[in-house]
């Protein structure tokens, strides 16, 4: 996601997508409907930090994800946009630069190759996962924001900073169904960057934060995450919001940062 002034704008661009969803009843694509109302309890979460990890206080976070044992950050910004592997917490070993005018936003990996949304610049594109090398470029219509992998259901999830979060096939990115986003049945607008666990979605609520834990099977949130006070006020200039939510795999824990964060913190979420 974008800066802080683009605020109005996105609010604008979202409201106009959701008013053309519910105008255009020709759609292929099926909304899976919301469960909120008939959800159980809301968890109520908190972090706990394990370690503190360096992170490239330049580096304008919007997609992080961990394969193994290799992160993968995605950064945006016109003309600062890249992509980028390595070791949690240390230069990355590999990274590809985005030329102008392209807006890096949410990447995702897929075995060998790897997917790297932008933001209005209406493609994305195909990567091999360890060289970062371009290999094509798709037609990508919507905003680009966040997106994650569900192997085990054959699909990509993606967000467009609206309460929907897109299913997409992971080969074409064509859609293939909606999901309605819901916390007690009221929709949760702006979400942004996306992490899938199981069957589970994490995604960051822009610009908080607050991540929402979702069921992909009914749209509802199952857990609320305060992440704040991780990043003390002193570090929050120039840093800004949090962003970046990676699972580390076969363990519980997860990194979290945000754009111009100094710092990269793996935790575990617990009750508040």
């Amino acid at each position: 996601m974008r800066a802080l002034p683009a605020l109005t704008a996105a609010v604008l661009g979202v409201s106009a997508l959701l008013t053309s969803c519910a105008a255009d009843d020709r759609s292929p694509v099926r909304t899976q409907a919301a469960a909120g109302s008939a959800a159980g309890p809301v968890e109520q979460l908190r972090v706990r930090v394990l370690d503190v990890l360096a992170h490239d206080p330049k580096a304008y976070t919007q997609g992080l994800e961990m394969a193994g044992r290799t992160l993968y950050e995605g950064t945006g910004m016109a003309g600062e946009s890249s992509i980028r592997r390595g070791p949690p917490g240390r230069p990355p070993a590999v990274r590809a630069d985005l030329p102008a005018p392209l807006f890096g936003e949410g990447v995702t990996v897929l075995g060998r190759t790897l997917w790297q949304l932008t933001f209005r610049d209406h493609i994305a594109i195909e990567r091999d996962a360890g060289t970062l090398a371009e290999l094509r470029r798709l037609p990508y219509l919507a905003e680009g924001w966040g997106v994650c992998h569900q192997p085990g259901r054959g699909r990509l999830v993606t967000s467009d900073g609206s309460a929907r979060l897109t299913l997409r096939d992971p080969r074409t990115l064509a859609p293939t169904g909606e999901i309605l986003v819901t916390l007690r049945g009221r929709p949760v607008a702006q979400l942004n960057e996306l992490e899938c666990v199981g069957d589970r979605v994490y995604a960051n609520v822009w610009p908080s934060d607050r991540i929402v834990r979702v069921d992909t099977d009914t749209g509802a949130v199952t857990a609320q995450i305060d992440a704040s006070g991780l990043l003390p006020s002193k570090e929050r200039q120039p840093a800004e919001v949090l962003n970046g939510i990676a699972a580390i795999p076969g363990t519980d824990e997860f990194l979290l940062t945000g754009k111009r964060w100094p710092k990269m913190f793996r935790v575990v979420f617990v009750a508040r």
